[in-house]
């Protein structure tokens, strides 16, 4: 029952500083009026020890337990101030976030930076389901912090809230910012389990073939992408320092498939997602070309990990304004 209580009155409290400050940009220069800071229960059960030493020396009127009273109170009203500095001024900007398939943990990436002229301690970024490991951040230099959130359905994901925090120093004061910036992931649908046997392929030469398999005319020169066989590499050209090229060749004949939405008409509309979605990706770890149909989407066959994601995305956005459960 207190743990509930605690959670909604999270909820109402970030619902009242949302109204109050809105949407947030990005990036956003944390500004000292929108820092929030309470004790912690190690500041709580120290102020109340600092209460009861002020009263046993004042009953005993003693000057050295007063002393000793005061430079304890004064030390928890000075790490009150640099709790609160240690966020004052603080740059946070978003990311990139990495797609995921549905199931997975989406992971946010936060990047603060820091401008101030001293150090920043013990800062993390967290929401409702995790939090990052709190890092120091010298002058003039940034961290980047990630927080995972459920992905349970294809689409976009976004981050609703995190906060930004720390307890520096000493553990006695907590002092957060709640920010609001419109961060999405992209979720792809679910694979399939593997079993159902893909459409036949068709036979296509040219374009689409695998850089790396035939050996037909010579066809010229590409950039280099990470993923491609040292063996089409232009070594010659490298050594004459014109930058790492990789030969291509025409004129191989090589297979190419062609997913269909229309193929999978006994399939509700998540189920073919997810059989697309098991295709292409079976046929991107064998270096098969294919393509994707999609009511209203074609995308020609190729290759690559750039093809990959783009005939992801397709499967993630497909319907994106239609009603989800």
């Amino acid at each position: 029952m207190p743990g509930r209580l605690l959670t909604r009155l999270r909820r109402k409290t970030r619902a009242w500083a949302r109204r109050r400050q809105g949407a947030d940009t990005d990036p956003i220069i944390l500004s000292g009026r929108r820092i929030y800071i309470l004790p912690t229960a190690f500041g709580t059960a120290f102020a109340f020890m600092v209460f009861a030493m002020f009263l046993g020396a004042m009953n005993y009127a003693n000057n050295l337990a007063l002393g000793l009273t005061f430079t304890l109170g004064a030390l928890g009203l000075t790490a009150m101030h640099y709790c609160h500095r240690n966020l004052a001024s603080l740059s946070i900007a978003s990311a990139a976030c990495e797609p995921v398939f549905a199931g997975e943990m989406a992971r946010f990436r936060i990047a603060l930076e820091n401008t101030a002229p001293l150090a920043r301690h013990e800062l993390t970024v967290s929401n409702d389901f995790n939090s990052a490991e709190p890092v120091r951040i010298d002058p003039a230099s940034r961290a980047v912090l990630q927080i995972g959130l459920p992905a349970q359905h294809r689409g976009l994901l976004p981050l609703d809230h995190f906060e930004v925090s720390t307890r520096h120093p000493f553990g006695l004061f907590r002092a957060w910012v709640y920010l609001h910036m419109d961060l999405k992931c992209i979720v792809y649908p679910r694979p399939a389990p593997r079993g159902l046997v893909p459409p036949p392929f068709e036979t296509d030469t040219g374009g689409a073939q695998d850089s790396t398999r035939g050996d037909a005319d010579f066809a010229g020169l590409r950039s280099f992408h990470p993923g491609d066989s040292p063996s089409r590499i232009a070594w010659k050209v490298y050594a004459r320092e014109q930058g790492l090229q990789v030969k291509l060749y025409a004129g191989t004949a090589v297979t190419s498939h062609m997913f269909d939405w229309e193929s999978l008409p006994a399939l509700g509309t998540e189920a073919r997602l997810s059989q697309l979605c098991r295709w292409i990706e079976d046929a991107h770890a064998s270096g098969r070309a294919f393509g994707l149909k999609l009511p209203g989407v074609q995308i020609a066959p190729n290759i690559g990990p750039a093809h990959r994601q783009r005939c992801l995305t397709a499967l993630a956005l497909f319907d994106a304004d239609e009603a989800r459960p």
